[in-house]
C-alpha cells in the first residue's frame, strides 16, 4: 500500500514496547535477511537450507522462505507475468520487513529476476541487514538438475515467460556475495555465505 493510500485509509504504524534491539538481544544475533537469488534449479533453496540448519545449530532463530512455498498460500493469486513477478516480491519485501523487526534471520530462495525489485526490499531495510546472494548457474546446466521437468515444459512453449528462456533474468550488479554453483558443492557455498553473515556482524 503506498503512502497516499495509507494517508486515506488513516493508518498509523503503531511501535510496540518491544524494540528490535530487545529481541535481537534475546536472539543474541542481528535481525537479517539473506536474499538468494537466481535461475531455478541454481540451487538456492538447497543453499539456504543447508545455512539454515547450521545456524540453527547455532542457536540462532531462523527461517527459509521458499518461492514455491509462498505462492502456496501469500502469493497464490499471482501469475508469473512481469506485474504480478514485481507484486510477489514488494508483498515478500513488506513480509521480511517484519522478520528483521523481529530479530530472526531469514532466508529467501526467490528468483527474483529483476533489479528493481531487489533494490525496492533493500531500500525497505537498514545496512547490513540485506545480503544479496546471487547463486549463479548457467541455464543449461539448471536443466540438467531440474527434477520438475519445468525447462523441458519451457523449451517447447507450454510453460510462459520462464525466466531464463523466454522471460529475463538481471544478475545483480554489486552483490554481497556470488556463488558459482556450477563450480562448487552446496556446502562449500554454504560456507561461504556462512563467513559472509559472520563478517557483517549479524552474529
Amino acid at each position: 500500500m503506498n503512502s497516499e493510500a495509507v494517508k486515506k485509509n488513516n493508518i498509523t504504524w503503531f511501535n510496540g514496547y518491544v524494540s528490535r534491539e530487545d529481541r535481537e538481544k534475546a536472539h543474541d544475533h542481528k535481525g537479517a535477511v539473506i536474499w538468494f537469488t537466481g535461475l531455478s534449479a541454481s540451487g538456492k533453496s538447497t543453499i539456504a537450507h543447508i545455512v539454515e540448519k547450521q545456524l540453527h545449530e547455532r542457536g540462532c532463530s531462523t527461517y527459509v522462505l521458499d518461492g514455491d512455498n509462498v505462492r502456496h498460500g501469500l502469493c497464490a493469486d499471482l501469475t508469473f507475468c512481469a506485474k504480478d513477478r514485481a507484486e510477489n516480491i514488494r508483498r515478500i519485501g513488506e513480509m521480511v520487513r517484519l522478520f528483521v523487526d523481529a530479530g530472526i534471520i531469514v532466508l529467501t530462495a526467490f528468483i527474483s529476476p529483476y533489479r528493481q525489485d531487489r533494490q525496492q526490499v533493500r531500500s525497505l531495510l537498514s545496512d547490513g541487514q540485506f545480503l544479496e546472494i546471487h547463486v549463479d548457474c548457467p541455464p543449461e546446466i539448471c536443466a540438467t538438475r531440474d527434477q520438475k521437468g519445468i525447462y523441458q515444459k519451457a523449451q517447447a512453449g507450454i510453460i510462459k515467460e520462464f525466466t531464463g528462456i523466454s522471460a529475463p533474468y538481471e544478475p545483480p550488479e554489486n552483490p554481497e556475495l556470488i556463488i558459482q554453483s556450477h563450480e562448487e558443492d552446496a556446502k562449500a557455498a554454504a560456507k561461504k555465505v556462512v563467513e559472509l553473515i559472520e563478517k557483517c556482524g549479524v552474529v
